[in-house]
């Protein structure tokens, strides 16, 4: 049992690279993956511990993904995957992360050490700061460190020079809490990491159809005839996913798969909840493969939609529900006089799909009554990714596929809460109606301009426009784009703050001041003043449900994510109250039971009592009521089990909240993204043994890769063509047109079945290739699927 973190940063050894993609997914070896991390990190009786309450009514939500959970009846007694069971034992680890560490490791050293090694040490435990000038984190008091961040927040020229930037993995409650501290304080800059992967997701179904989230349940998705999986790969990113294809297929749908890459849980599943899963051949999921070029999604489903008009011209009335294009929605003519001028050859080259394979699915389709689509990042980080999903509605618009049982669309979200934290208000641009129900609720007037995303917060720090950085979890520095660029914008601050579970790349790379904050997590138990606390989450389908701890909290000091923005927001505001005549944070007052009372503040402060909130998640509930549509009764509401779901007006009821009052239809230009002769298109992918950036271990097993990170996946016919062979090492290169050359250095070629002229290597290492101004058009998205590269041989 490895209880100890290892002492050695492991080198790439790209062991049995190059054998090609697994011919299925999970089984017995995803059992033991599972089993084996959860014994290193946890011991054999704290693990069977906390997974036997993963995933389950009375215990807590996966830290992993969002991939929603059954009907607690029909709900699994091991309701986990195998990289759920790896994000509880990273968490619930024994390992911990200690002052003694940080004397021993400067920053010179921890900047220098792998995401995977970083991530073993274990848990935080103690707050730490590193002051100006020094090489190494001390300890620092609570107390000391919420003073540090009010001195500086106080001192900056305006509140919009500071960045609160949030991870997918808060709650509800800390999330709301978060954002009106942010927007008490006088900012709307509060970038997450929705906008690094689905904001073009979010951007386009509020266009077409009056809400930035997905129509479908779990239930639809399982009732469809055809499910459609686009850019996405659920055996690594949303492995439960696999089980609800499953019941597609049991039910008699069909399902196809359109991805650059062969992905074996698409091939072959192998249910591990099921004997013949264990122990037989499986179940076969995509009848159909699309090994679509990279960027060439919008060009085949308008392909598709071409193919539908046709179809209806040729049998008037039998095709397209006119019905519903009369009703409910608009843009249909301009669409449909646009797609008439489709040139296929265009189609060929955007896609690299033989109009027979593009007839095949055109069939599935006409022979489909219900169908979903779903989608990932595979989607959603191309410049004309809006564009595409605009296209993926139009196409599903077009038959009547959104707002009936067994369709609509289906973005895949990544992190388990991420859509939680844009529900409660984690956006730089929340529309008007909901600042305006904030305000009413706090006494006080939120700013209205728009603040930084992104990508934008970056160009901010780098230009010395904003000079604090406070991020409530996450990896920001390992994240986001162009590395190099990122990491001297982080640097430039005069304050950077990470509040965390975990040791990560953010915490070697911080401005002149630097503060840890080590935070409790998912799996422990949460006890404030008003007792033991449990907090909520949203699912990808906007299911609603409560999460328990229940392990000890992993070190005395630590403090949940709400006590921390609470403490936080109380040390901030008061002393800008304080500034203005009002009482400081000094000297409260008090009620006749010795309890601070909020200050009485002036003009534009509001009054909060940030002490009762975090003594009490009911409170902070109640406020949420008040504040966002659909969260009435919302105490009662998640003491049923399994929760409760949001309103979704497309899904509910066909009704459309766009200008209009109807579904759009839009028209979307199809460029085709040609590459220069002698490179490739380069995505950014992750390995079987990551999560976003963390980094489990050093294995792809379902794309035959073993103890190496720095590989690159291309077709065997382009290195023949590149005079280059499976093993030979490279240098990737991107020229943009900024004139500025990015190089990631040294990988390992691995001849790979992807798409011709196209390749593949996984981030975060490959981050520093990303130009930080390449992005989606309307969502800001880095284009971090559609790279141009060239692969340089190294001597």
């Amino acid at each position: 049992m490895a209880r100890r973190a290892p002492a050695v940063d492991p080198e790439d050894s790209a062991q049995d690279a190059g054998r090609g993609p697994a011919r299925s997914a999970a089984g017995l070896p995803g059992v033991a993956h599972a089993l084996r991390q959860s014994w290193e990190q946890m011991g054999a009786r704290r693990g069977v511990t906390t997974l036997r309450l993963l995933n389950q009514t009375d215990g807590f939500d996966c830290p992993g993904c969002a991939w929603p959970d059954p009907d607690p009846k029909h709900r699994h007694a091991a309701e986990f995957c195998e990289n759920g069971a790896k994000a509880v034992a990273e968490e619930a680890t024994l390992r911990r992360v200690t002052a003694a560490f940080f004397a021993e490791h400067s920053l010179t050293d921890l900047a220098g050490r792998s995401g995977y090694w970083l991530g073993q040490q274990g848990r935080l435990v103690e707050p730490m700061v590193r002051r100006a000038g020094s090489e190494h984190y001390v300890p620092v008091s609570w107390d000391e460190a919420f003073e540090i961040i009010a001195t500086e927040l106080a001192g900056l020229a305006s509140p919009d020079e500071a960045v609160f930037y949030t991870s997918g993995r808060t709650s509800n409650e800390a999330a709301f809490l978060y954002q009106l501290f942010a927007r008490a304080y006088g900012t709307n800059n509060l970038p997450d990491c929705s906008n690094l992967c689905h904001e073009s997701s979010g951007a386009a179904l509020n266009e077409t159809i009056g809400i930035g989230k997905g129509s479908v349940t779990l239930e639809d998705l399982e009732m469809a005839d055809l499910v459609l999986v686009v850019g996405q790969n659920p055996g690594t990113n949303h492995p439960r996913m696999l089980t609800s294809l499953e019941q597609v297929k049991r039910r008699g749908g069909s399902i196809v798969a359109v991805n650059p890459l062969p992905e074996a849980s698409l091939r072959r599943f192998r249910n591990p909840q099921r004997p013949s899963g264990v122990l037989g051949a499986g179940t076969p999921l995509a009848d159909q493969f699309l090994q679509i070029r990279l960027n060439g999604d919008l060009a085949l489903f308008q392909a598709l939609s071409r193919r539908l008009l046709d179809a209806e011209a040729a049998a008037p009335g039998t095709v397209l529900d006119h019905e519903f294009l009369t009703g409910h929605a608009t843009g249909f003519d301009a669409f449909a006089a646009h797609l008439r001028t489709l040139d296929e050859a265009d189609v060929a080259a955007a896609t690299g799909l033989a109009a027979a394979e593009i007839d095949e699915l055109a069939r599935r389709v006409l022979a489909a009554q219900r169908i979903v689509v779903c989608w990932a990042m595979g989607l959603t980080q191309h410049a004309n990714a809006v564009a595409t999903i605009r296209e993926v509605v139009n196409f599903l618009l077009l038959r009547g596929n959104i707002g009936r049982p067994g369709a609509g669309v289906c973005p895949v979200r990544g992190h388990s809460n991420v859509q939680g934290d844009r529900t409660m208000g984690i956006w730089e641009k929340m529309p008007d109606a909901f600042l305006v129900r904030l305000g009413a609720e706090f006494g006080f007037a939120p700013p209205r301009r728009h603040g930084h995303d992104v990508v934008d917060a970056i160009r901010a720090m780098r230009d010395g426009r904003a000079k604090v950085f406070i991020g409530l979890g996450g990896n920001f520095v390992a994240a986001t784009p162009d590395t190099a660029v990122t990491e001297a914008a982080v640097g430039s601050c005069r304050l950077t703050v990470q509040i965390s579970t975990k040791l990560n790349r953010s915490h070697a790379v911080t401005g002149q001041t630097a503060l840890i904050l080590p935070t409790l997590g998912r799996t422990e138990i949460d006890v404030q003043a008003g007792g033991p606390q449990v907090v909520t989450v949203e699912d990808s389908m906007s299911s609603v449900h409560a999460s328990r701890g229940a392990l000890p909290p992993a070190g005395p000091a630590l403090r949940s994510e709400v006590a921390i923005v609470a403490g936080l927001a109380a040390a901030t505001l008061a002393r800008r109250v304080g500034q203005t005549g009002g009482p400081t944070a000094a000297a409260p007052a008090s009620d006749a039971s010795g309890r601070a009372e909020a200050p009485e503040a002036p003009a534009g402060v509001p009054a909060i009592d940030w002490t009762a909130l975090a003594g009490d998640y009911r409170l902070i509930r109640e406020r949420i009521a008040n504040v966002i549509p659909g969260f009435d009764g919302y105490e009662e509401k998640i003491a049923r089990p399994g929760g409760f779901l949001l309103p979704h007006p497309p899904r509910d009821a066909r009704e459309f909240r766009t200008p209009s009052g109807r579904a759009v239809l839009t028209v979307n230009e199809l460029t085709v993204l040609r590459v220069p002769p002698g490179h490739l298109l380069l995505q950014t992918i992750r390995s079987h043994d990551q999560y976003n950036t963390t980094i489990y271990g050093r294995d792809d097993r379902y794309r035959g890769v073993r103890g190496a990170r720095r590989v690159v996946l291309v077709n065997p016919d382009d290195l023949a063509a590149r005079g280059l062979a499976d093993g030979d090492r490279v240098d990737l290169v991107g020229v943009w047109t900024d004139g500025v050359e990015r190089r990631a250095a040294d990988f390992r070629v691995v001849a790979y079945p992807t798409a011709r002229e196209c390749a593949a290597a996984y981030f975060p290492e490959t981050n520093v290739l990303v130009p930080l101004d390449s992005t989606a058009k309307r969502s800001n998205t880095p284009t971090s699927k559609s790279l141009v590269v060239r692969l340089e041989p190294r001597d």
